[in-house]
């Protein structure tokens, strides 16, 4: 019933299912994407599977675009063809796969969401807490981030003695232990020194040694700090996204609108390749372009 190319994709397919594990959906999913490149190529006809090289790939990859696809689509489909052709490979149907290098449309990543300095200062300044010491730790804890831009989990990992009041430094424990120093200003060092001397005053924390603590002296947890930070950046109206990558995200691009050199940025934040920090400098150019359509007479 079947030639010898159409056999081969059914190979394919039920080495998916019953070697792979791969569920009746995904599968059907390669199926569809495999015989649609098969005829986008060659129609109804069965040829040599040898004879399919990367030029027909890309061929296929425009003709998908032009016909709607998204570039996250388009890629999907490229993956199930290269596992299709990793697969020939291995069996050796194949010597060399035709799509081992071959790269598919860049997807754009959406812009970071970030809170604008007016609004998050706002928040800052007019403050109220119901119970004296969680208002000035929360205040703290969002002071932190804004001021630093480190992490969830950077901030829940602070230890005392982490934090340098004498030189304005703290010790940041990042991604694989790796450590670093983020200066702050003599407002956050206010900010802080409160809350530590309420926390010390009203917390029996024993011997637990961290910085920033519940009521009951136990380490906070990341579910706990993402709970207050969301409490409190509702209170920042049309903000879509809330939680504490958000401020960190805001640090990083209030740092870039306000001349900050990249590379500082990057190592404020310990990022490890600076290709993760300058997608803040699209947020900055986006805020530009917002700001000279509404100012500039002519645009």
């Amino acid at each position: 019933m079947h030639k010898k190319e159409d056999m081969i994709i059914e190979s394919f397919l039920r080495y998916l299912q019953y070697e792979k594990n791969y569920s009746s959906h995904t599968v059907e999913s390669y199926s569809t994407d495999i015989y649609q490149f098969k005829y986008f190529v060659f129609g109804d006809e069965l040829p040599d599977v040898k004879s399919i090289d990367s030029a027909e790939v890309r061929r296929w990859m425009v003709s998908l675009m032009n016909e709607g696809y998204s570039p996250l689509s388009v890629n999907r489909k490229l993956s199930s063809l290269k596992s299709f052709f990793k697969y020939l490979c291995k069996n050796k149907y194949l010597e060399t796969s035709p799509v081992k290098n071959l790269r598919g449309p860049k997807v754009n990543k959406p812009l970071p969401h970030f809170v604008k300095d007016l609004d998050m200062c706002k928040l800052l300044s007019e403050w109220e807490g119901e119970d004296l010491f969680e208002g000035e730790r929360d205040k703290a804890i969002l002071d932190v981030f804004y001021t630093t831009g480190m992490r969830c989990a950077e901030l829940v990992g602070l230890k005392n003695e982490d934090v340098d009041f004498h030189a304005n430094l703290i010790k940041v424990n990042g991604k694989r232990d790796k450590q670093r120093l983020i200066p702050f200003s003599d407002l956050l060092k206010t900010i802080m020194q409160s809350y530590l001397n309420i926390r010390n005053e009203t917390i029996d924390s024993g011997e637990n040694n961290a910085f920033f603590v519940r009521k009951n002296g136990k380490k906070l947890s990341n579910s706990i700090v993402y709970s207050i930070v969301t409490k409190r950046l509702s209170e920042i109206p049309n903000l879509s996204k809330k939680s504490p990558h958000v401020l960190r995200h805001t640090f990083a691009t209030s740092m870039l609108n306000n001349g900050a050199d990249l590379n500082a940025v990057k190592e404020l934040l310990g990022h490890t390749s600076l290709s993760s920090t300058e997608v803040y400098t699209h947020t900055t150019f986006e805020e530009l372009k917002k700001v000279y359509h509404q100012a500039h007479p002519r645009a």
